[in-house]
C-alpha cells in the first residue's frame, strides 16, 4: 500500500495480572508467581520470529503493555529490548514505552525499568478524584496515584497519563477544574477518552440493571469541545481524537498504529501487522508457551488482509489523526464518494490534495462519518 517504508513498532503484551479489574479480558491471568526464566526465553524466541520474518528494518518504538507491564522483572524488559536492538537497530530517538498503574508498588520499580532502557511511560491515573476512582474500579486514590506520577517524572524522560471524563454526573465545570489540575503536572503527553459502555463490562452490568444512566450525548459533546480547546490553548493540542501532546511530544507508538505501518506483536493475545498480513498470538498463556515449546513462536493465527481490507483499516486508523490520511498510499482507497460529497459541504470533512481530513466539527461525530464513507 505505501511507496515509502516507515519504521518498524515492537509490541510486548505480559498477560499477567495481580489483581482483577473491572474491564480487563485478561482477569483469567491472575498469577501469585512466574517462571521468570522461562518466560523471558520465550518471549525471546518469539521476538526472533518476528525478526526473522521482517529483515532490515529499523525500530521507532517498543510498547510494553498488557495485564501489568510494570511487573516484569526488569532483566526481563532489558533482555527484550537487548535482543529487539540486535535484530534490528533502533531508529534515533527510539521510543521505549512501558504501561503502568499508579500504585506505590510499581511507582518502587520505575528507577530499575527506567536503568532497563525504558525512557518513557504511560500511566493509568484515570481520575483524579477518589469516588470516581472508586467507581471506576480502580485500586488506587489520588494520592498514591499522584506519587506514582512524581516519581515516574523523575525517572523518566517522557511521562504520559490517561483521564476519563464523561462519567456519570459530572458537570462540566467539574471536568475543567479535574483537566487544569492535570495540566499543571506538566507531562507532555495527556490520553483524555469519554467513558464508554462496552459490552460485556462491569459498566455493561449495571447499565442494564438500570442502575448507571447513559452520559447525555449534547453533555458529552460540550465536554469534548472543552477538552481540545483547553488543551490546546495549554499547548498539547490534540493530535488524535482522545490524545493531546505538544509538538513533538507524540506518541511515536501509536503513531505507527494510526499510520497503518507494520508492527510486530509478541507475548500472549498480542496483533500484529506484517506486510500486509494480521497475526494473532495464542491468548491463553499457557498455549502460548506451549506453541513455543514445539514451534518456536507463540502464533495462533497469520491472515493475508486483502487490499480492500487493508484499505478499510488505514481509513479507519487514519482518519482518528488531526493530519487525516494521505489517499495516495491506499490505492482504490473504499469510500463511499457520495456519501463523502455530502459531508463536505458540511465542513465535518475535507479534502486537502491526496489528503483526507476529518475537521474539528466532524471530529466529535467520528464514528459516524467512519460508518457513512468507509465502505467495509
Amino acid at each position: 500500500m505505501a511507496t515509502e517504508t516507515p519504521p518498524l513498532a515492537l509490541y510486548v503484551h505480559w498477560p499477567f495480572c495481580v489483581s482483577k479489574c473491572p474491564y480487563c479480558d485478561f482477569n483469567s491471568h491472575v498469577r501469585e508467581s512466574v517462571d521468570q526464566e522461562a518466560w523471558r526465553a520465550a518471549m525471546l524466541a518469539d521476538l526472533a520470529h518476528e525478526a526473522a520474518l521482517l529483515p532490515g528494518r529499523k525500530l521507532g518504538s517498543i510498547f510494553f503493555g498488557g495485564g501489568t507491564p510494570s511487573l516484569m522483572p526488569p532483566e526481563t524488559v532489558a533482555a527484550v529490548i537487548d535482543a529487539a536492538e540486535r535484530a534490528w537497530g533502533f531508529e534515533p530517538g527510539v521510543e521505549i514505552t512501558l504501561e503502568a498503574n499508579p500504585s506505590s508498588v510499581e511507582a518502587a520499580r520505575f528507577a530499575d525499568l527506567a536503568a532497563a532502557g525504558v525512557n518513557r511511560v504511560s500511566l493509568g491515573l484515570q481520575a483524579l478524584d477518589d469516588a470516581a476512582l472508586r467507581f471506576l474500579g480502580r485500586a488506587h486514590d489520588v494520592n498514591e496515584g499522584l506519587g506514582a506520577l512524581e516519581t515516574a517524572q523523575k525517572h523518566f524522560a517522557r511521562v504520559s497519563f490517561d483521564l476519563i471524563y464523561a462519567r456519570p454526573e459530572q458537570t462540566q465545570a467539574q471536568w475543567e477544574a479535574e483537566l487544569a489540575r492535570a495540566l499543571a503536572f506538566g507531562t507532555e503527553h495527556l490520553s483524555l477518552y469519554q467513558l464508554t459502555i462496552e459490552p460485556g463490562t462491569r459498566f455493561a452490568t449495571l447499565f442494564d440493571k438500570g442502575e448507571l444512566a447513559a452520559f447525555d450525548p449534547d453533555a458529552a459533546a460540550d465536554l469534548f469541545e472543552a477538552t481540545r480547546a483547553i488543551t490546546t490553548a495549554a499547548g498539547l493540542p490534540p493530535y488524535e481524537v482522545s490524545n493531546h501532546a505538544r509538538r513533538g511530544s507524540e506518541s511515536r507508538h501509536n503513531l505507527t498504529y494510526w499510520r497503518y505501518g507494520d508492527y510486530a506483536g509478541i507475548g500472549p493475545g498480542a496483533h500484529g501487522r506484517r506486510t500486509g498480513m494480521a497475526t494473532v498470538r495464542h491468548k491463553k498463556p499457557e498455549n502460548w508457551i506451549a506453541a513455543i515449546g514445539r514451534n518456536g513462536h507463540g502464533t495462533q493465527l497469520e491472515d493475508a488482509l486483502s487490499r480492500h481490507d487493508r484499505g478499510v483499516e488505514a481509513l479507519l486508523m487514519g482518519l482518528r489523526l488531526t493530519e487525516g490520511v494521505d489517499l495516495d498510499r491506499i490505492p482504490d482507497a473504499p469510500i463511499d464518494e457520495r456519501a463523502l460529497a455530502r459531508l463536505i459541504p458540511l465542513d465535518l470533512i475535507v479534502r486537502d490534495g491526496s489528503r483526507l481530513i476529518v475537521t474539528e466539527s466532524g471530529m466529535p461525530v467520528l464514528e459516524a462519518i467512519l460508518r457513512e464513507i468507509v465502505l467495509a
